[in-house]
């Protein structure tokens, strides 16, 4: 039997992967796009909430990894980016889970061997272990699963 652990590509178009206690991986995307006449907290009280239905469906949620991004496109990316993390932390805190941030480059060297590598080398190199991402958000999500796995693996061992 394995613990169970999600990886995150927070952003608007949220990446999400998730490795059950089975050992099954299933992946997808999480729209948290402003709704007309929602208030601009309302998209990061869905992001709370889906957080919930997954660790529901999942039977819980053993360890978070994300991916921690420290340079934006823009100030509203930035915003973004900000509002997602500060929501994530406090569910985990709230729910006792342990989370991690992974630097971007980490995530790229690791799938591909290159810190620096684009959106399709990392897409490409997460179809070369099995998977069909829909799009880059679900593939970096998928990317630094597969990095977190051998360590949270070693981690259950000790």
């Amino acid at each position: 039997m394995h613990t169970t652990l999600l990886a995150l590509d927070l952003g608007t178009t949220t990446g999400w992967a998730l490795r059950d206690r089975t050992g099954r991986i299933t992946s997808g995307t999480e729209a948290f796009k402003p709704r007309r006449f929602e208030g601009g907290g309302m998209r990061f009280l869905r992001f709370k909430t889906w957080l919930g239905e997954l660790k529901a469906h999942a039977d819980g949620i053993d360890t978070l990894v994300f991916e921690e991004v420290r340079r934006h496109v823009s100030t509203d990316a930035a915003h973004a980016y900000g509002g997602f993390l500060a929501t994530l932390a406090a569910w985990c805190e709230h729910h006792g889970v342990p989370y991690q941030g992974v630097p971007v480059g980490t995530i790229k060297k690791h799938a591909t061997g290159s810190g620096r590598a684009g959106k399709d080398a990392v897409m490409a190199a997460v179809r070369r272990r099995g998977h069909a991402p829909a799009d880059d958000n679900e593939a970096d999500a998928l990317a630094l699963l597969h990095w977190a796995l051998p360590l949270h693996d070693a981690a259950q061992e000790a």
